[in-house]
C-alpha cells in the first residue's frame, strides 16, 4: 500500500504504525475529517499478521440508529419487519480473522456502546433476534474526529468503552500542520488524475506556493478533490494561482485558526493545539517556544507531551 508524505511528523507516525501493527490490540485513531484516518487504518491492517483476512468498515455516523445494531451484529431470520428469512451476519462476524474499523465511533448511540463493550469483553456476538453467541476473532480499530474525553465527561460516551478502545491512541495531524506533505500529495494526486482522465496538466511554482499557504480545512480529501477538478477543467493544461478556487493567506500570516463550530471549551483546546504546533515548527527549542508564548518552559514541555500522548 503506497504512502505519500514528506514531513517528519508523518514519518514518525508511520514508524509507530509499523511497530504497533503486529500487536493485536485496539487502536483509537483521532484526527479531523478528511485527514486520512481510513487510510491509516488500512495500513494497520495491511502491515499486520491479519493482512490476508478481511478488512471491514462501518461508518457509525452514516447509518440510522435502528440499523446500526443489525449492521454490526447481524440478525436472525424474521428478527424484525423487513428482515430476510435466512438472516444475515453482521460486519463483526464478516471481519472474523481480520480487522474491523469503527469509523466515527463518537456517533455510536449509548445503547449500542453497551453492546459493543460486551463484545470487546467477551469476543462473541449474538445476532439481533438470536439466542446463541458466536465467537469472533477480530481486531478492532476505531476512528473519530470528536473529542471523546469531553464526551465522556458530558455523559455522551461510555468511559469504560473509551478505555477499551484507547489502548493505543494514534493522532493523525491535519494537513495544515504538515505542510511538507502538500507537494508530494499534490504530485501523487496529479499523476493519478492525469492517467485516469488522459489529460496533461501542470501546476506553476506560484500555484504550488499558494497551495502550501492554504489552511486546508478539508485536509487531504480537499486537496485530492481540488487536483481532480483542475485536471478535468483546466483549458490549457497549466494551472496558475489565478485558477485556484481557494483563498490562501499571505506567507507572513500565522495559520492558527479554528475551522469548525464547536463548544467553546473544545475551541480553546483546538486553538492551543494549533498554536503549539505552529510554534514547534517555527522555534528550535522548548525554551524558545516558551519565550514566544510568554509561559514557563516546563508548561510548554507538559503541554507538548499531552499533545502527542493521545490523552
Amino acid at each position: 500500500m503506497e504512502v505519500v508524505f514528506g514531513s517528519r511528523a508523518m514519518g514518525d507516525l508511520l514508524d509507530l504504525v509499523r511497530r504497533v501493527a503486529p500487536v493485536d490490540a485496539a487502536v483509537l485513531i483521532t484526527g479531523e475529517t478528511g485527514a486520512g484516518k481510513g487510510q491509516l487504518a488500512r495500513l494497520f491492517h495491511s502491515w499486520s499478521p491479519r493482512a490476508a483476512g478481511p478488512f471491514q468498515t462501518i461508518d457509525c455516523g452514516a447509518l440510522p440508529e435502528n440499523l446500526i445494531e443489525s449492521e454490526l451484529f447481524g440478525y436472525e431470520g424474521g428478527a424484525y419487519t423487513g428482515a430476510t428469512r435466512e438472516g444475515r451476519p453482521g460486519l463483526v462476524e464478516l471481519a472474523h480473522g481480520g480487522t474491523l474499523l469503527l469509523d466515527e465511533i463518537g456517533e455510536l448511540p449509548l445503547g449500542l456502546q453497551t453492546r459493543l463493550l460486551r463484545f470487546l469483553q467477551e469476543k462473541s456476538v449474538t445476532r439481533v433476534g438470536g439466542r446463541h453467541a458466536r465467537q469472533v476473532d477480530v481486531r478492532i480499530l476505531a476512528a473519530t474526529n470528536r473529542d471523546l474525553r469531553t464526551m465522556v465527561a458530558r455523559g455522551r460516551f461510555r468511559e469504560d468503552l473509551y478505555w477499551r478502545l484507547h489502548v493505543i491512541p494514534v493522532h493523525l495531524p491535519p494537513l495544515r500542520d504538515r505542510p511538507e506533505d502538500i507537494e508530494p500529495l499534490l504530485d501523487h494526486f496529479l499523476q493519478g488524475a492525469v492517467a485516469r482522465f488522459g489529460r496533461s496538466c501542470a501546476f506553476s511554482p506560484e500555484a504550488r506556493a499558494q497551495l502550501r499557504r492554504h489552511s486546508w480545512p478539508g485536509n487531504v480529501r480537499e486537496l485530492e478533490n481540488l487536483v481532480t477538478r483542475l485536471v478535468v477543467t483546466s483549458p490549457d493544461g497549466r494551472v496558475g494561482p489565478q485558477d485556484l478556487p481557494i483563498d490562501a493567506p499571505p506567507a507572513s500570516e500565522p495559520r492558527v485558526r479554528v475551522t469548525a463550530v464547536m463548544p467553546l471549551e473544545e475551541a480553546r483546546a483546538e486553538l492551543e493545539r494549533q498554536l503549539l504546533a505552529l510554534a514547534r515548527r517555527q522555534c528550535g527549542s522548548t525554551r524558545e517556544i516558551a519565550e514566544r508564548l510568554g509561559v514557563n518552559q516546563s508548561t510548554v514541555v507538559r503541554k507538548l507531551q499531552k499533545l502527542h500522548g493521545g490523552a
